[in-house]
C-alpha cells in the first residue's frame, strides 16, 4: 500500500486519476490564457490593417498647366547681307563666328567689269558736254540773228529745242556716271553694324546676283530665346502673352537660368512645321547663353477642368496611369484611372478622371490594396 502523505491513504485507482485533478485548474487557466491573448493578437491585426495616409480633395476647374519647349538663343537683330550688284567673288575676309565693326569690308567682287562701266559713263559725260557747248553757241547765234531780223522765229525755236535736248542727255550722262562711281563701290560688301558673321553663303570663285545672300550678321549685344509653339498650345496661352513669365534654361548647363518675356509670336504657321515662331526677350543673358545654344523655355497655360496633384500621387495599374481614391464612408481605397495631361518634378496634372470631392491619397500608394482600409491623416483641396 501507497501513502500520498502521513494522513491521507490512497488507493491504486485513486493514484491513477491524481494528475488530472492536480492539472484541470491548470490547464484551464493556461487555455483562458491562449484565448485571451488571440483576442489581442486578431484585434492588432485588425488595428494594423488600417493603414493611415495622407490625402488630397478633388477640385477641378480653371487650372494651369506647364510646357516646356527646345529652341535656341539667337540675336534680336539679324541680316542677310549680299552685294548690290551682280558679279563674280574674288575676295571673302570673313567667316563663321568672325566678329566685325561697322564699316569693315565683308567680301569684295571683280571690279573690272564696273570700272569699264566707270570709263564708259565718262565718256558719255564728255560728249554729252561738247554737243551741250555747240547747241548752246548755235542757239546765241540763232538768237542774235533773230534779233537783227536775219533769221526766222522757226530757225530760232529749232535750235532752242536742240540745246535742252542736250542739256537732258548730259544730265542723264552725270547720272549715269554717278550710278557708275556708286556700282564700283558697292563691289565691297561691307558690315552695317557691329556683331559676329553667323553664317557664309557664298565662296570665292562664285558669281552671285545682286541681293543674294552671302553672309549672315547678328548683333550679339540683344539677345533671345527662339522657339517652335504648337497652335494648341498658343491657344490655350493667356491673352496679353508679353506678361508671362518664361524661364529659360541652359541645355548644357541647367543651373544657368534667366526669365524672359514673350516679345514676338509669328501671325503665320511655318509651312512646313505647321508650328509658330516665338521670341522670348533675355536682355540679361550670361554669356554662357551664346549665339545658337540649345536651351529650353516653360510657360503656365490655362487649361480648363486640370487638376493638380502631388506626383506621390500616381499609381500604375496594367501600365497605365492611375490614382488610390477613399470611399468616405467605408473608409476603403479603391484604383481609378485617369489622363494625365503633363508632367512636372513634382506634380502631375490630370485632364481627366477624377470628379469633385474626390478623396485622392498621396503618400504610401504602393502599400496599398483594393478595398484595403485606410485611416486620413489629412485632407486638404487640391
Amino acid at each position: 500500500m501507497t501513502y500520498f502523505d502521513n494522513r491521507t491513504q490512497l488507493t491504486p485507482y485513486d493514484l491513477r486519476f491524481t494528475p488530472i485533478r492536480l492539472f484541470r485548474p491548470l490547464a484551464l487557466a493556461l487555455l483562458s490564457i491562449l484565448v485571451v491573448l488571440a483576442g489581442c493578437d486578431k484585434r492588432a491585426k485588425d488595428e494594423g490593417d488600417v493603414r493611415p495616409v495622407r490625402s488630397v480633395v478633388v477640385e477641378p476647374g480653371m487650372g494651369s498647366d506647364s510646357t516646356t519647349v527646345t529652341g535656341e538663343i539667337r540675336a534680336r537683330y539679324e541680316t542677310d547681307l549680299g552685294f548690290r550688284v551682280e558679279g563674280k567673288i574674288v575676295e571673302r575676309a570673313v567667316d563663321v563666328g568672325t566678329e566685325v565693326k561697322a564699316g569693315d569690308v565683308l567680301a569684295r567682287l571683280d571690279r573690272q567689269p564696273w570700272e569699264q562701266n566707270l570709263e564708259s559713263a565718262k565718256a558719255d559725260v564728255t560728249a554729252a558736254e561738247a554737243n551741250l557747248v555747240q547747241l548752246k553757241a548755235a542757239e546765241g547765234r540763232q538768237a542774235t540773228l533773230l534779233k537783227d531780223g536775219y533769221t526766222t522765229r522757226a530757225n530760232y525755236d529749232a535750235a532752242l529745242a536742240a540745246l535742252k535736248n542736250a542739256e537732258s542727255q548730259a544730265d542723264s550722262a552725270h547720272a549715269r556716271l554717278s550710278r557708275a562711281r556708286d556700282n564700283l563701290g558697292y563691289t565691297d560688301l561691307k558690315a552695317d553694324t557691329d556683331g559676329v558673321i553667323t553664317a557664309v553663303n557664298a565662296n570665292v570663285g562664285q558669281v552671285v546676283s545682286a541681293g543674294q545672300a552671302v553672309v549672315h550678321l547678328a548683333q550679339p549685344s540683344e539677345r533671345e530665346a527662339v522657339f517652335n509653339v504648337s497652335e494648341a498650345d498658343l491657344n490655350e496661352a493667356p491673352k496679353d502673352p508679353s506678361a508671362v513669365e518664361v524661364p529659360v534654361v541652359l541645355l548644357a548647363d541647367p543651373k544657368i537660368e534667366v526669365v524672359g518675356h514673350v516679345r514676338f509670336i509669328s501671325p503665320q504657321a511655318d509651312p512646313a512645321t505647321r508650328t509658330y515662331e516665338v521670341r522670348v526677350a533675355v536682355p540679361n543673358a550670361p554669356p554662357q547663353m551664346r549665339l545658337g545654344a540649345a536651351v529650353s523655355g516653360s510657360a503656365r497655360l490655362n487649361k480648363p477642368g486640370i487638376v493638380v496633384l502631388p506626383g506621390s500621387a500616381l499609381f500604375q495599374k496594367d501600365g497605365k496611369p492611375a490614382v488610390w481614391v477613399v470611399d468616405p464612408n467605408a473608409l476603403t481605397v479603391s484604383l481609378k484611372p485617369v489622363s494625365v495631361s503633363s508632367y512636372s518634378p513634382n506634380q502631375i496634372m490630370l485632364s481627366g478622371g477624377l470628379d469633385k470631392g474626390d478623396i485622392v491619397v498621396t503618400a504610401g500608394v504602393q502599400k496599398l490594396i483594393p478595398g484595403q482600409k485606410v485611416r486620413l491623416l489629412e485632407s486638404k483641396s487640391g
